[in-house]
């Protein structure tokens, strides 16, 4: 009387020179032998690659808001002037509001192109603080 006893367990891994371990647990199937895997992502995944592509199309898009934000602060500065504003005062709050609304910008852009690399504590916080303090500083600045 032979009993059948199952096959050892797969440890998962080979040694080299180990012929005997267990066999390959994919299936040969002739058909698609030839063919690449493709391997699906896992759902719920954090995404860390960000292309080329991405980055320059977040880059383009961050150079022309710059672009808008510097005929904003010429209006503001303009606007502050008419006010009986010093221009030398209202020179300097247009560069704060340029400055705050370029760091807000920037981190609003980053998270954009890559929320699960850049929308983090350590790129997002110093970035909107800086743009905070600039805006604030702009509004007190222009009153004097």
């Amino acid at each position: 009387m032979q009993i059948n006893t199952p096959p050892p367990p797969d440890p998962g891994f080979k040694l080299p020179g180990d012929e005997k371990a267990s066999p390959d647990p994919l299936p040969k199937n002739p058909e698609t032998a030839g063919m690449p895997v493709e391997i699906a992502p896992v759902e719920g995944a954090p995404v860390t690659d960000t292309s080329t592509r991405d980055l320059a199309i977040g880059g383009a898009v961050f150079l022309v808001l710059l672009i808008v934000f510097f005929f904003v602060r010429n209006a503001y500065v303009h606007h502050l002037v008419v006010k009986r504003v010093a221009p030398s005062s209202a020179g300097s709050a247009g560069w704060l509001l340029f400055v705050g609304l370029g760091f807000i910008s920037a981190a609003a852009v980053l998270a954009i192109i890559n929320a699960s690399k850049f929308l983090t504590f350590a790129v997002t916080a110093p970035l909107v603080l800086v743009g905070l303090v600039a805006l604030a500083a702009a509004l007190f600045v222009g009153r004097r």
